[in-house]
């Protein structure tokens, strides 16, 4: 087992659905709830976001194969995907926009949370690459026992978002945001680079 490859995966998509960043907007969608209640979503989103990661993870080479899309270029418009991730989180961009969905829903476990926030185009794309690096069905099942430590870790803050939000701010939040979005601009470049390698270019 490549302990590079299992550090990466979980960085990656740590950054990607970046549970530190959703945090705030969780609690936002859940003003005046029982802990019950906060921990009856948490758990919810998170299993149903796992679960469409895992179809992606074991299925999503095949259906890009059935129209005709190759995983180099799949790496690379991943990659950009990833790029422009980054620039949003290094510009706020990102948590604007999330801000911006936020309205009062009954039961916003499905969506917004688990679809598109958790589980959304960057973290889809990003099981699809992890997946495509190892041959056979080891890469996905690698890659989902990865998503399945970030889900997680996803459900802990969640659940200790309060306590995490007063701990550290919004000065604390936007440093660490920032942190990982220099973070991920590198791993997309890194992506960019291997679809190219994959076509002959580097």
């Amino acid at each position: 087992m490549d302990s590079a490859f299992l550090i990466t995966s979980f960085v990656t998509l740590f950054v990607i659905i970046d549970p530190i960043g959703l945090m705030p907007i969780f609690i936002a969608f859940t003003p005046g709830m029982t802990p019950q209640q906060r921990r009856a979503i948490a758990f919810r989103s998170c299993i149903i976001a796992f679960f469409i990661l895992a179809l992606f993870a074991f299925f999503g080479e095949a259906v890009l194969g059935f129209v005709g899309i190759s995983m180099a270029a799949f790496k690379i418009a991943g990659g950009v995907l990833l790029f422009l991730t980054a620039l949003d989180m290094l510009f706020e961009r990102r948590q604007e926009r999330r801000e911006g969905r936020v309205t009062e829903l009954p039961d916003p476990s499905v969506f917004p949370l688990a679809i598109p926030m958790i589980a959304g185009p960057g973290s889809i794309a990003t099981v699809i690459l992890l997946s495509g690096q190892i041959e056979g069905i080891q890469g996905p099942i690698l890659v989902l026992g990865v998503a399945l430590c970030v889900m997680l870790v996803a459900v802990l803050l969640f659940l200790a978002g309060s306590m995490l939000e007063r701990a550290l701010g919004e000065i604390g939040i936007n440093v660490v945001t920032r942190l990982l979005g220099m973070l991920l601009a590198a791993l997309s470049i890194q992506f960019i680079l291997d679809g190219l390698k994959d076509f002959g270019f580097v």
